[in-house]
C-alpha cells in the first residue's frame, strides 16, 4: 500500500511521524508533498525511504490512501485541480473538522473519511476522531481503525458533535498547556520558586495525573475529592477557581463554535454549488 500525505505542516508531520514510529506504516510506503518542498524534505532526512513528490497530482496518482493535511480554505481548489486523478478504489482522509465527508463524496469517486488527530497521538496516546462517509468502503474503515489503533484510541463520532469533540481532543492539549503555563508564571511571580523548577514540577504533575487516570486509580471527580480535603489548603484554592472560572469554559466553547460555524458557512458555498 502507498500512503500519500499532502501537506507537511505541523499536523501533517506529526501524523506521519506517529504512524511510522508506531509501526502502523513503513517509511517506504509514504509519499509526501508540500508547497514548500524543504518542509517535505525534512521528513525524508528523518526517514530516508520516504519519497518526496514534486506535484500533488503525483501523490494522488501513486497512492492508495491519501491524507489531506492542508488548511480548510485550500481544500476545494486543491481537489478541483486534481479531481481527475482520483480513483474509486482509493481513500481520501481529511484531518480538518469543518470539511464534511458528504461534501467530499459529492466531489470525488473514492472513499472519503474524516479523521481528526491530536498532538497526543505523537506519544501513541489520546484519541483520534472518525467520521465515515456514507459511501466509504468498509475495507477502508477497518484498515484505518487498525492503523490508528497503533497510535491512539479511535472513536467514531456523529457530525453534530464534531466541534465539541475536536475542542476536547485536538484543542484541549493547547488549552490545558496554556492554563499550566499561567499557573507556572503565577508561581514564579508570587513566590520564591524559579521558573525551571516550577516548570519541572508542573510537567511531572501532569504526567503523574495522566498515569493515575490511565491506570484507572481514580476518576476526575474522585481524584479531586481525594486531594481536596475539607477545610484544607487545596480547598481554598478550589474556592478561587470556582469563583474566577465561572463561565470561562463556556465562553471558550462559544468562541470555538462561532469560528467553526463561520468557516463551515464559507466552505459550504464552494462544495455545494
Amino acid at each position: 500500500m502507498k500512503v500519500g500525505v499532502i501537506g507537511t505542516g505541523n499536523m501533517g508531520t506529526i501524523l506521519s511521524e506517529a504512524l511510522i514510529d508506531g509501526n502502523a506504516i513503513t517509511p517506504s510506503e509514504v509519499i509526501v508533498v508540500n508547497r514548500t518542498k524543504a518542509k517535505a524534505e525534512m521528513l525524508k532526512h528523518k526517514y530516508e525511504d520516504i519519497v518526496v513528490a514534486d506535484r500533488i497530482s503525483d501523490v494522488v496518482k501513486k497512492s492508495n490512501l491519501i491524507f489531506l493535511c492542508v488548511k480548510p480554505n485550500e481544500f476545494y481548489s486543491l481537489i478541483q485541480e486534481n479531481q481527475s486523478y482520483f480513483k474509486k478504489d482509493q481513500c481520501l482522509v481529511s484531518i480538518t473538522s469543518p470539511i464534511q465527508t458528504a461534501w467530499l463524496e459529492k466531489t470525488l469517486p473514492c472513499s472519503c473519511i474524516r479523521i481528526i488527530p491530536s498532538i497526543t497521538n505523537r506519544a501513541f496516546s489520546g484519541v483520534t476522531l472518525f467520521t465515515f462517509g456514507k459511501l466509504s468502503d468498509q475495507k477502508w474503515q477497518d484498515k484505518l481503525i487498525d492503523m490508528f489503533s497503533h497510535i491512539s484510541v479511535p472513536i467514531q463520532i456523529k457530525e453534530e458533535i464534531t466541534r465539541i469533540s475536536s475542542d476536547i481532543v485536538s484543542c484541549g492539549p493547547a488549552f490545558f498547556s496554556y492554563i499550566t503555563r499561567r499557573f507556572i508564571e503565577a508561581a514564579v511571580t508570587e513566590t520564591l520558586i524559579d521558573r525551571e523548577t516550577a516548570t519541572k514540577l508542573a510537567e511531572e504533575m501532569l504526567i503523574g495525573l495522566g498515569e493515575l487516570l490511565n491506570k484507572g486509580f481514580y476518576s476526575l471527580p474522585a481524584l479531586e475529592e481525594k486531594v481536596c480535603v475539607k477545610g484544607g489548603i487545596t480547598g481554598e484554592g478550589i474556592k478561587v477557581l470556582e469563583k474566577e472560572l465561572d463561565g470561562v469554559f463556556e465562553k471558550v466553547l462559544q468562541a470555538t463554535h462561532a469560528k467553526f460555524n463561520e468557516e463551515v458557512e464559507i466552505l459550504k458555498k464552494d462544495f455545494t454549488v
